[in-house]
């Protein structure tokens, strides 16, 4: 009986291995790796250097906030590790590409634009995703984005590329969808600014909660576009709000300027690149008024203003 079994175990991992080496193409000097290559189904047990992210004020990119985490994911600006990209996006076009194609250690880019939930559950694009070592989520519609794309087969594939040590980033709405407090903006079809949400912390302002949850991001709400559109006032309602409602007993505002982003590494240590700063805004205690139809009273915010270069250990 043991002979028998351990016969059958070796038959097993014989045609496993075999299965693996079948996948390589030959030798040859003219081979393109292409999406739809079997080589690209290896990609699934890689393990990278991270996780890490990178989240984006919006405005234009910051072209070095995205190479660092490609960077981080292979082993560092002098490895010969070269990684696929994906970006991520509703709608759109793959302008991306270009870009990134031309970045060091870029094996591979691809713009997946995923418009709906039958699209986000397509196995195909499953496959793709989880695939990845750097996924990096455009600018848009932050309730488009929750409504198509949460608890499907891509949040899942999402989650696999962070747990084996990959990059996980965005901009503008694809940067405010990883905190663990999203502010959805699904109540009204303009986002609400800081002087309505001041004067009432309940009207037309909703969140969602376990979506992504990134190990370092916990008891977080992100904004983005902080300074052009003056979001002090709106961001605090956020942090008021996750108190009041009983959600958590403290909350960390990460408010990101525009041509700006926030890089953080697997430790957590999060640093500032490009033009603008990045504010933490952190609230500890229940408002003195945070109801509906009444202006909000918070006293005692504690804010940091991090500039460009400089760190904050979440």
């Amino acid at each position: 009986m043991v002979l028998t079994i351990g016969t059958q175990i070796i038959k097993h991992l014989t045609a496993f291995f075999k299965g693996l080496f079948d996948d390589i193409p030959e030798a040859n000097d003219d081979y393109t790796w292409k999406p739809s290559d079997k080589l690209s189904d290896q990609n699934s047990y890689q393990l990278f250097t991270g996780p890490v992210h990178n989240l984006g004020g919006g405005g234009p990119d910051v072209d070095d906030a995205i190479q660092w985490m490609i960077h981080q994911v292979r082993g560092g600006s002098n490895s010969d590790k070269k990684v696929n990209v994906l970006i991520i996006r509703s709608r759109g076009d793959d302008t991306y590409n270009q870009l990134i194609y031309r970045m060091k250690g870029v094996k591979y880019v691809e713009t997946l634009i995923i418009k709906n939930r039958q699209e986000a559950n397509r196995i195909d694009i499953f496959d793709k995703v989880r695939n990845a070592g750097v996924i990096f989520f455009a600018g848009g519609d932050q309730c488009e984005y929750i409504r198509h794309w949460k608890n499907t087969k891509l949040e899942v594939a999402v989650k696999s590329v962070y747990d084996k040590g990959g990059a996980i980033g965005g901009t503008s709405a694809g940067a405010m969808i990883h905190s663990e407090f999203v502010y959805d903006s699904c109540a009204c079809e303009d986002s609400i600014e800081t002087p309505q949400a001041l004067d009432d912390p309940y009207r037309n302002i909703t969140f969602t909660y376990n979506f992504f949850q990134w190990k370092h991001l916990k008891n977080t709400v992100i904004d983005t576009h902080f300074d052009e559109r003056k979001r002090m006032g709106r961001i605090m309602v956020f942090i008021a709000r996750q108190i009041q409602d009983g959600v958590s007993n403290c909350a960390l505002g990460i408010a990101i300027s525009e041509e700006t982003s926030l890089v953080i590494d697997k430790y957590g240590i999060a640093k500032v690149i490009g033009k603008g700063a990045v504010y933490f805004v952190f609230g500890d205690h229940l408002p003195e008024v945070c109801q509906p139809g009444q202006p909000l009273t918070f006293y005692d915010y504690k804010i940091w203003r991090i500039p460009r270069g400089d760190t904050f250990d979440l």
